[in-house]
């Protein structure tokens, strides 16, 4: 039986209501509902000099109350009775941040908790973890009012730290006004590489993953300026150099027109380059030369809590968010897996048989796209090798860089009729994918033919090579009648025999 939580972020900049669906002892889950306002709840909130106090603007507190009582009447209204609420850096450090909880519990029911910096950055690990495939290395969360610096050893947190560096934060402190000066930003560079260069351990990794909005906002931005498919920025690495640009292109702009850079979100426009240069100070001081960028953040982290135990992580977060998303839309899990066994055994056969050199890597994009090759089904049957592919990039693979899911996506696409257009990559083309498409598109089409009974009729395959011919010798299972997919196999066997450059036969 599903059940939802929800949980609720009231950050620095927005606030988030967040739902998840998941089976409770499972590892299933999924995203089902949001909603979020920019609430910027720390706006104003005496960082300038001169200010003795850190409280609540007015205008703010108001927008607070009132998007609290539209979250609590959305859990209300939806049936959501599972809720955690988190208030974070801007109210905990607002010498009247309880007073504004008190508020919004008298007055809508909602309870919230703020929690501390170790905590943020605990929850934010938990959300790392169990949405990359880092071991060592580091994390960053760039908020509104602070960030988490995060030392990973074994899958573990190591370490960890709230720096008051926020995007909202240093905006206001650095950069005010519409213009932004070289100056201005050489001081924030520097503030931010102080305040890096004390925690002492802020170097020598070659991983570094990034969370929240602020980095996903600039990662979206930076991919508008590539060839590729309009996917999420999961696995996408951020590159300082490609980071530098943006900065030059915001700071070019006056603040009121930065949310016209393509990818910029509106409401993120006026910080978003105070939380660049953020970022840009902690590539450069730890030495990074780039960051990889997660979608999930501190509400996944909370929510990886109650899905797995305090502390618990995903075995294989690759194998686990494929087999989730199979799960998800999938409806014959018996036929998936035997067209896995099928296209397990032609591509090693072919790899034994001196016909190809791909290795770990390939089979295991050729294992995703055969769990994934018929959740398009969920969409409707006509077509499904394209919902199929829809879905996958749409739904995406944690774990996954971008070009992997590209390529995930493709072979689950050309499972059953077409050929493989490895421009549809783009700039994440690399040599010989033309290749790398054709055969591993023409093993899973085998093999869901060498299963279109769906009966498990052909146990296995046995690859051997004459001269110009592959043979593939099907084993039947002697109590099941093997006449469709022989005939249907032999009818696809031109994609593969392409890639080969031979005839391929295909023997009962």
């Amino acid at each position: 039986m599903v059940e939802r939580v929800a949980v609720i972020d009231m950050g620095s900049n927005s606030w988030r209501l967040v739902v998840f669906g998941y089976e409770p002892g499972t590892a299933w889950w999924s995203l089902v509902d949001e909603i979020r306002e920019a609430v910027r709840i720390g706006a104003g909130m005496g960082e300038r000099l001169g200010d003795p106090k850190r409280l609540l603007r007015p205008d703010r507190v108001q927008l607070a109350l009132h998007t609290a009582a539209v979250f609590a009447a959305f859990c209300r209204a939806t049936g959501v009775d599972q809720v955690e609420a988190l208030a974070t850096s801007a109210i905990r450090d607002a010498e009247d941040g309880d007073e504004l909880l008190a508020e919004i519990e008298r007055t809508t029911g909602l309870h919230a908790r703020v929690i501390s910096g170790e905590e943020e950055a605990r929850y934010g690990w938990l959300a790392i973890a169990n949405s990359t495939t880092i071991v060592d290395g580091f994390g960053l969360d760039i908020g509104g009012g602070s960030i988490q610096t995060l030392r990973l050893e074994g899958r573990r947190l190591a370490a960890s730290r709230s720096l008051r560096l926020g995007a909202v934060r240093v905006s206001e402190r650095f950069l005010p006004g519409e213009r932004t000066t070289r100056k201005q930003m050489k001081a924030l560079r520097e503030h931010a590489a102080g305040e890096l260069d004390g925690l002492g351990w802020w170097r020598g990794g070659d991983r570094l993953v990034g969370i929240g909005g602020t980095i996903r906002n600039l990662a979206a931005a930076a991919m508008k300026r590539l060839d590729v498919p309009d996917i999420d920025v999961q696995g996408f690495p951020l590159t300082r150099d490609a980071l530098e640009e943006l900065i030059d292109e915001l700071a070019a702009r006056p603040v009121s027109k930065r949310g016209q850079v393509k990818g910029i979100k509106y409401d993120r426009a006026d910080v978003i380059l105070g939380g660049a240069l953020v970022l840009a100070a902690a590539l450069e001081q730890g030495g990074f030369d780039s960051i990889e960028v997660a979608e999930a953040g501190l509400r996944e982290g909370v929510f990886f809590e109650r899905l797995l135990g305090e502390g618990g992580l995903f075995g294989d977060v690759r194998a686990e968010s494929v087999r989730n998303l199979s799960h998800r839309f999938g409806h014959d899990d018996e036929h998936d897996m035997h067209v896995w066994t099928l296209s397990r055994s032609m591509f090693e056969g072919l790899a034994a048989a001196g016909l190809h050199e791909y290795g770990e890597e390939e089979r295991e994009l050729l294992w995703a796209a055969c769990l994934l090759h018929d959740i398009g089904v969920a969409v409707n049957y006509d077509d499904h090798h394209r919902h199929s592919h829809y879905l996958t990039l749409n739904a995406g693979l944690p774990g996954f860089t971008p070009r992997e899911l590209i390529l995930i996506g493709l072979i689950a696409r050309y499972h059953r009729k077409g050929a493989p257009d490895p421009s549809e990559l783009g700039d994440l083309a690399e040599p010989g994918d033309k290749h790398r498409l054709q055969l591993l598109c023409g093993v899973i089409r085998l093999a869901e033919q060498l299963e279109r009974s769906r009966d498990r009729a052909i146990t296995d395959v046995r690859v051997s090579a004459n001269g110009n011919t592959v043979s593939l010798a099907a084993d039947c299972d002697p109590s099941r009648d093997a006449t469709v997919p022989i005939w249907a196999a032999r009818r696809n066997a031109d994609l593969l025999g392409e890639a080969l450059g031979r005839e391929v036969a295909i023997d009962a």
